[in-house]
C-alpha cells in the first residue's frame, strides 16, 4: 500500500460569512494521479491554494504531509517541498521568452548570481524534448497561442524537482492530440513516482486519466473513488445533483444570409475560406490547434485583415479596419481567452459588461450615466442569470462559469446580429455549460446567427446543425449533423484532420 504524501482532515476556510470549504477531508498518495472535480465555486481553488500555502486554513484543521502535521503550509514550504501548482490563468510573464520562464526557478534561491543562459536553453529544451514539444526557445511567450503558453507553464512545472504537481484545468486549451501528449507524459512521470492532482471540468478526461477521483460540491466532499466505479452519467449526476442529458435541440434557421466568405485568403494562416450564414444559425467551426479557425474569426472581427477575398454583410461587400467598424456592422466576438482578452479582471462586474457600450451610456459631457449603467448591469445579471453577480463585485471574485456569462452579456449589450463564439465553454463545469449552451440556443431562436469555434466535439455535434472542419487553414468539409450519429461525427471529424 503507498503511503499517504497528503492528509487533510476537517479542514475549513472561512472568506468573511461564506464557508468555502466545510470540514473537508482529503488524502493524496505517493505516486497516484488523483483527479478533483465540481462545479464552479465549489471550493476546489481554495483547497488547492492551502495545499501550496497561498492562503490558511482556520484554526481546527488538520493537514499532514509524509504522516507528520503541518502547523502553517506557507508558500515556501510547500515549494520546498516539492509542491509546484500550474493555475488556470497559467502566471506565465509575457515579455519573457519560452526558455526564461521555464527555467526561471533556477535562479530563484540563488541570490544575485549573473545569469547562465546556456544552462536555462538546456534545461528549456531538455524539458520540451520530454513534452515531445517544439517551440522556439527565445520566442516572447506574450507571442504564443494560448495552447502554446498552456504547455510552456506545464514544461515550467515539470522543470523543477517537484514531488506533487497541481494541474488547474491544464487542458482547457490543448487539442485531442496535445491532451494525448499531455497524458503521456503525465503516465510517465507517474511512473517514476510522481504524484499528479489533476483539475478538469471535463469528465470523458478525468475517467481516462484518474486512479481516483474526489466529488466536490458546495465545499464539501460527495466521496473518492477509483475511477472503474464512475461513468460521465454517474459522475455529471454527483457534480450537480441532477440528471444533464445531451441532446440535439436545433432550431430551422431563416433562408436570408446575413454573413458570406469568398476566397478569404491570409499568408499561412489560412486559405480561400469560403462558406455562408444564414439569420438564426448556429454554424460550427471545428478543427485542430493552428487549423486557422481563430484567425479566421478574428478577420470577421477586424483584428487579422485579410490579404484576398471578400467579406459580405447583407450582400455588402466590407473592409474592417478596425473592431469597431465589425462592432458597428452587428458583429461581435467572445474570444477563447476570457481571463486576458475578454475581462478586465480586476474591474467589476458593472465596468466589464459596460464597457463596450459606453459611448452609449454617457451624456452630452462625456459623463457615465450611472442609472443607466447600473440599469444595464442589473438588467443582463438577470437574463443570463449570473449567480451571486453584485455590479460592484470584482470579476475576479466570479466564477469561471460566471466570469464567462459576463463577457458574453458585455457582447450582447452592443445588440450585435452575428455573434462569433470561440472556446465559449473552456474550463467551467457541466452545469456552466448546459446554461450557456442554452443561452445560446434561445438567441439562435430569437434571430441572431452565431458561429461557435470548438474543439470539443459533442460541443459542435449537439449545437450546431451544419460544422465546417477545418485543417492547416482550409475548409475541408462541411457535416450535417443533423443526418450523422455522434460516432460517425467523431469518425469524419478525426479522418478530416
Amino acid at each position: 500500500m503507498p503511503e499517504k504524501l497528503l492528509e487533510m482532515l476537517k479542514v475549513n476556510k472561512h472568506y468573511g460569512g461564506v464557508r468555502a470549504l466545510k470540514d473537508f477531508d482529503f488524502e493524496l498518495y505517493d505516486g497516484e494521479i488523483h483527479c478533483l472535480v465540481g462545479q464552479n465555486g465549489c471550493g476546489k481553488s481554495t483547497l488547492i491554494k492551502i495545499i501550496s500555502g497561498v492562503i490558511k486554513s482556520d484554526e481546527g484543521s488538520r493537514i499532514l504531509m509524509n504522516g507528520k502535521p503541518v502547523h502553517n503550509i506557507t508558500a515556501k514550504y510547500a515549494a520546498d517541498a516539492g509542491i509546484k501548482v500550474i493555475y488556470q490563468d497559467l502566471s506565465l510573464f509575457p515579455n519573457l521568452t519560452v526558455a526564461e520562464n521555464i527555467a526561471f526557478n533556477l535562479n530563484t534561491d540563488k541570490g544575485a548570481k549573473p545569469v547562465r543562459w546556456n544552462e536555462f536553453c538546456a534545461v528549456a529544451k531538455s524539458t520540451l524534448d520530454m513534452m515531445r514539444v517544439n517551440l522556439e526557445l527565445d520566442r516572447e511567450v506574450s507571442t504564443l497561442s494560448i495552447a502554446d503558453r498552456q504547455l510552456v507553464a506545464i514544461a515550467r512545472a515539470l522543470a523543477t524537482n517537484a514531488k506533487l504537481i497541481i494541474m488547474d484545468e491544464p487542458t482547457s486549451s490543448l487539442t485531442r492530440k496535445e491532451v494525448n501528449v499531455l497524458f503521456s507524459i503525465i503516465r510517465d512521470l507517474n511512473a517514476k513516482g510522481l504524484t499528479v492532482m489533476f483539475v478538469s471540468h471535463k469528465l470523458d478526461e478525468i475517467i481516462e486519466i484518474a486512479d481516483r477521483i474526489t466529488v466536490m460540491r458546495d465545499g464539501t466532499k460527495i466521496g473518492t473513488f477509483k475511477k472503474e466505479e464512475l461513468d460521465n452519467a454517474k459522475l455529471t449526476e454527483m457534480l450537480s445533483g441532477q440528471c444533464i442529458a445531451c441532446r440535439q435541440d436545433f432550431t430551422d434557421a431563416g433562408e436570408k444570409t446575413v454573413l458570406e466568405l469568398e476566397g478569404l485568403s491570409n499568408g499561412r494562416q489560412y486559405k480561400d475560406v469560403s462558406f455562408k450564414l444564414r439569420q438564426g444559425e448556429i454554424l460550427g467551426v471545428i478543427g485542430l490547434l493552428g487549423s486557422g479557425r481563430t484567425e479566421v474569426a478574428l478577420s470577421l472581427f477586424g483584428l487579422n485583415k485579410p490579404d484576398s477575398g471578400t467579406i459580405k454583410v447583407d450582400g455588402q461587400k466590407v473592409c474592417f479596419k478596425s473592431n469597431r467598424d465589425a462592432i458597428k456592422a452587428g458583429i461581435a466576438y467572445v474570444p477563447e481567452d476570457r481571463l486576458s482578452q475578454g475581462l478586465v479582471i480586476d474591474q467589476n462586474v458593472e465596468d466589464n459588461i459596460s464597457i463596450s457600450i459606453i459611448d452609449r451610456i454617457c451624456s452630452k459631457l462625456g459623463l457615465v450615466k450611472t442609472k443607466d449603467r447600473r440599469q444595464l448591469t442589473e438588467g443582463w445579471i438577470k437574463k443570463l442569470n449570473i449567480k451571486s453577480a453584485l455590479p460592484e463585485i470584482p470579476a475576479s471574485a466570479m466564477s469561471g462559469g460566471n466570469q464567462q456569462k459576463i463577457v458574453i452579456s458585455k457582447w450582447l449589450a452592443t445588440d450585435p446580429r452575428i455573434l462569433i463564439l470561440d472556446q465559449p465553454t473552456n474550463g467551467i463545469d457541466i452545469a456552466a455549460k448546459s446554461a450557456i449552451y442554452d443561452i445560446i440556443r434561445e438567441l439562435a431562436k430569437n434571430g441572431m446567427s452565431i458561429i461557435l469555434i470548438s474543439d470539443e466535439i459533442p460541443e459542435i455535434y449537439f449545437n450546431c446543425p451544419r460544422a465546417l472542419l477545418m485543417h492547416h487553414g482550409r475548409v475541408v468539409k462541411e457535416l450535417d449533423c443533423r443526418a450523422l450519429s455522434e460516432t460517425d461525427f467523431e469518425r469524419e471529424v478525426s479522418y478530416g484532420q
